[in-house]
């Protein structure tokens, strides 16, 4: 018990360290990249390059339709879960907004996984649905379980397992369709990952394990779902 209170100790010396050898400005952009790629908002990023930019997936829905299919996307699987976070803040089940405990952690990661695999169940049953956006939406709900079982052991990024699922994603994209344009997306999607990563450790918030992690995570559960669903 000694010891794991001088570890505690010492890392969170480590990381009050860590937090000076940047300035206040750096932190400030390594806040603003973790607020706009917050891994809630990723889905709807992805939902709108798969629906409005990439020409291989939605070329039969008229824009009525595909804007009905970012709507939904957009409050099952940012505003439900968001909601949630609020009302557990409100009746006071957590501390804080940003989730930054382990057990503050569990509800919203259990509530979130009912929202995102009542997603995937919505869009399996509708065929004018790209099979690409129902598989990436498994992915998520796979990967935020795997995220729930690794909450118990340690603060896994839930950051780096959203950049994860966008990076897996054109990987997938990548590989499965030779005509599509998506070396520009993949690049850009690289530099996103790698961004995000690095805000989330100049913030201080993780430990690179925490991250790396995280990343392999999102990227091994869109290869995951690709596999079962596309």
């Amino acid at each position: 018990m000694i010891d794991n209170v001088h570890t505690t100790q010492n890392t969170n010396y480590s990381l009050s360290n860590d937090s000076g050898r940047y300035s206040g400005v750096v932190r400030f952009f390594a806040h603003v990249f973790s607020y706009i790629f917050h891994p809630l908002f990723i889905p709807l990023y992805v939902a709108y390059y798969l629906v409005f930019i990439h020409p291989g997936y939605f070329n039969g829905i008229n824009d009525q339709g595909k804007l009905w299919i970012l709507l939904r996307v957009a409050y099952n699987m940012i505003f439900f879960p968001l909601v949630s976070v609020l009302l557990l803040k409100g009746v006071g089940f957590i501390d804080s907004m940003f989730l930054k405990t382990q057990r503050e952690r569990i509800i919203p990661y259990i509530i979130s996984n009912i929202f995102f695999f009542w997603m995937y169940l919505v869009f399996r049953n509708q065929p004018e649905v790209s099979s690409i956006l129902t598989a990436f939406v498994f992915s998520v709900f796979i990967s935020s379980s795997v995220a729930l079982m690794a909450n118990i052991y340690f603060k896994i990024s839930m950051h780096a397992i959203g950049v994860g699922g966008l990076l897996g994603l054109m990987l997938i994209i990548l590989f499965t369709n030779a005509s599509s344009p998506v070396t520009l997306p993949f690049v850009v999607s690289l530099l996103i990952a790698g961004v995000v990563c690095t805000s989330r450790m100049i913030a201080v918030n993780h430990t690179q394990k925490d991250i790396y992690l995280g990343l392999f995570v999102g990227i091994l559960c869109q290869l995951i779902g690709a596999w079962l669903i596309l």
